[in-house]
């Protein structure tokens, strides 16, 4: 049975003076409009009703609306957006989970006021690429880690290298990047070198292990987990070549690494790995690695340094 809204309800609601009654009244009648059973009328002097309730001194009235609209897509937008900054208790829920919001609404929230509403907008059910790179550029560590978790969270290989770039020295957020599905293998690739230093600097320091041995163990485990990054061929050429192509940037490109992926089964990796570093075109350097004399192999290894 619908609920019969009038006029008079408006004023009944802010001029009662017990505050468990506003809040009591504010629930049902939220409730009520979430479940989309008034008529045109009703609506708007429900809507007039939410706005009263917005001057509400009362916090917990104000919580009440906030909880019972939070995830209604017919709430008005400037309701919507009068929750959002109020007191984080009221607001936390519409940041979460109202869709009403936009992009905009989002970002000047993220770039204006607490740690704690930036969290709750890490973990909206869908976060865009401007949302994210607005939480990347405030410096929360506990929202970044949040966001890098939610898999609805869009991050391109681009905010997948600030957040890396930004919060390297952070465990908690690259192992909070690690549980990632969609990671770019070059992005992998960072994250593994970022981790390596870390496990490298933990073993010398907690351990007393000394520190060349260390180094060697971290670099042969590190060379391993990189190989494996294109191990199930799935990978694109242009995939393969921007991983190596990164390798090579930063040094880490070496005869081990590529010897390292043929041995798992990754002739791709090999042929442009010693390709980059032969110096010569992939396609030459497959005719000399396929040749059927002993040649070809020889040559490429010289002219790789191996």
């Amino acid at each position: 049975m619908t609920l019969q809204l009038t006029q008079t309800d408006v004023v009944r609601l802010t001029a009662d003076p017990s505050p468990e009654v506003r809040a009591e009244m504010a629930a049902k009648v939220a409730a009520q409009f979430d479940q989309g059973s008034f008529g045109v009328v009703e609506r708007h002097i429900a809507e007039d009703i939410f706005r009263s309730l917005l001057q509400d001194a009362e916090v917990r009235v104000r919580e009440a609306l906030s909880s019972q609209l939070k995830s209604s897509p017919d709430v008005p937008h400037d309701v919507a957006l009068a929750l959002a900054h109020d007191v984080e208790s009221v607001a936390l829920p519409v940041l979460e989970f109202c869709n009403v919001l936009s992009d905009e609404d989002l970002i000047e929230i993220i770039r204006g006021q607490s740690a704690v509403k930036q969290v709750a907008i890490a973990q909206r059910s869908e976060v865009s690429a401007h949302v994210s790179d607005a939480l990347i550029d405030t410096g929360n560590e506990r929202a970044v880690i949040r966001l890098v978790q939610n898999e609805g969270a869009r991050l391109d290989e681009r905010s997948f290298g600030r957040v890396l770039d930004g919060y390297e020295s952070s465990q908690a957020v690259t192992s909070a990047m690690a549980t990632r599905t969609d990671l770019p293998a070059a992005v992998s690739e960072q994250l593994i070198s970022v981790v390596s230093q870390h496990l490298q600097s933990f073993l010398v320091k907690q351990h007393k292990l000394p520190a060349e041995m260390v180094r060697n163990l971290v670099f042969q485990a590190r060379e391993r987990a990189t190989a494996g990054l294109l191990s199930d061929g799935c990978a694109s050429e242009a995939e393969v070549e921007q991983l190596i192509a990164q390798l090579e940037a930063k040094g880490r490109l070496s005869p081990t690494l590529a010897l390292e992926a043929l041995s798992r089964g990754d002739l791709s990796f090999f042929e442009t790995a010693m390709a980059r570093l032969a110096g010569i075109p992939v396609e030459n350097a497959r005719i000399l690695i396929h040749d059927q004399g002993p040649l070809g192999v020889q040559s490429i290894l010289k002219a790789a340094n191996c």
